[in-house]
């Protein structure tokens, strides 16, 4: 059977040198990173400035050694040793924003500089092709590309100087002082030291970002969580009104007498669809509910469940106040739920955060809605901070609570110390605005 011949070794090491080479080339001429300063997200200001402090001292270090370098040391005409002093010091200024422009400026200098070093008379002590200045500078930039641009970049920039060191040693090995091989063994270590730093903080924001990640995953989850027992409470508040439907639609034909056929035929099929539709539910709540509140049986709690609650946070050592001036009976089955687990949450949070302080609960109707007060004085221990998020429900459900019957909540600390709790629930349900999501639809 005839096999395809694999391709030649050398086609192989051909095709990788050119792709590796089309990596490096589009490393230099493509910044990984917006113009922005090194060190621009640092909170402070004068943190902020610490990078262009450090071009600045390093230019204004660098220029005027460069400058004598090439003039008294070397023998470079005035005007040529400026130019060429300042194509090598000035665009240093770049490196805290742009290094990777910087590079494409000073390494052209710096191999005009050592060409017009190589034109004039070199004696035994002077550095070729590259003098003190122009190492220490070329290094610099390397560090900054190392903190910056990717490692495919600075390997680049690396590789062009080692280059042109060894072009520079063939065209004139007599003048070679091994300065191209110290900078390019300085540059490499360099190149280490940056790229580990800079891969150092690319890790730590991507840990921030998954820290963050992690806190609104933690909060999305206790919202649900929330959401979920609510919805627990809402089905036994539902439940108890569809089984007096279910009750009332059975024995309706032989409460009321001389019903037609067709009235009884109307009672019989209300009756189903409310078993029907508590068949249902039920199913809707083996669902909801969880293994640990599997057991419960216990009927829904309610306004009149205040003064037993009241009295067991008083029993655990911090004094309240209640005030209640409703009657029961006017308050719809789930704002009653809701009510009292708003003042069961925030007495919690009060025996939690604030021991032993003076608590106020008042529940009154008027206006047509249920004004829910908590107000708690200052502790004399210390003070824990209240949690809006993480595992417990606290502020959470009684956002939730409010929501779902379109009232308002405001929460926050009082100027004199303290916590206060304000929830107003509408009586009416009809008269209450839908939740956001449900305006949408």
């Amino acid at each position: 059977m005839p096999t395809t011949p694999a391709p030649a070794p050398a086609d192989g090491l051909l095709t990788a040198a050119r792709r590796n080479l089309r990596e490096l080339a589009h490393g230099l001429s493509h910044m990984s990173h917006p113009a922005t300063p090194l060190l621009s997200g640092a909170p402070r200001l004068w943190q902020r400035l610490i990078p262009y402090a450090a071009v600045v001292a390093l230019t204004a270090a660098l220029l005027p050694v460069t400058l004598t370098v090439l003039a008294h040391d070397h023998h470079v005409p005035g005007a040529v040793a400026a130019a060429v002093a300042v194509a090598q010091a000035a665009p240093l200024l770049m490196l805290a924003h742009r290094p990777l422009q910087a590079w494409w400026i000073v390494f052209p200098a710096d191999l005009l500089g050592a060409l017009v070093l190589l034109a004039r008379e070199g004696g035994p002590h002077l550095a070729w092709p590259w003098p003190p200045p122009t190492l220490i500078g070329y290094l610099f930039v390397l560090l900054a590309l190392g903190l910056r641009e990717t490692r495919t970049t600075v390997v680049a920039a690396w590789l062009a100087n080692g280059a042109a060191g060894l072009l520079l040693f063939l065209v004139a090995p007599g003048r070679a002082d091994g300065s191209a091989l110290l900078l390019f063994l300085l540059g490499g270590v360099v190149v280490v030291i940056g790229a580990a730093v800079r891969e150092r903080g690319v890790a730590q924001r991507r840990l921030a970002e998954q820290e963050t990640i992690s806190e609104d995953e933690r909060a999305r989850r206790t919202l649900l969580e929330e959401r979920t027992r609510i919805a627990r409470e809402l089905h036994d508040v539902v439940a108890h009104h569809m089984s007096v439907i279910t009750v009332q639609a059975d024995s309706a034909p032989y409460r009321i007498a001389g019903l037609s056929d067709e009235a009884r035929g109307e009672f019989t099929a209300i009756a189903a669809s409310a078993r029907e539709s508590l068949t249902e539910m039920r199913r809707l709540l083996s669902v909801l509910r969880s293994e640990d509140v599997r057991g419960e049986r216990a009927p829904q709690p309610g306004l009149d469940r205040l003064a037993p609650l009241v009295e067991a946070t008083v029993r655990a050592g911090t004094p309240v106040d209640l005030s209640v001036a409703v009657a029961q009976a006017e308050v719809p089955t789930a704002v009653d739920l809701h009510a009292y687990r708003i003042v069961q949450e925030a007495l919690a949070n009060v025996v939690r955060h604030a021991p032993g302080a003076a608590t106020r609960v008042s529940v009154r109707a008027e206006d047509g809605a249920l004004t829910v007060l908590v107000v708690n004085g200052p502790t004399d221990g210390p003070v824990a901070p209240l949690e809006t998020t993480g595992t417990g429900h606290g502020l959470v459900g009684m956002r939730e609570r409010v929501r779902l019957t379109g009232g308002t909540l405001d929460t926050g600390p009082l100027a004199e110390g303290g916590f206060r709790v304000a929830a107003r629930l509408p009586l009416d349900p009809a008269a209450a605005p839908l939740p956001p999501e449900e305006q949408d639809q």
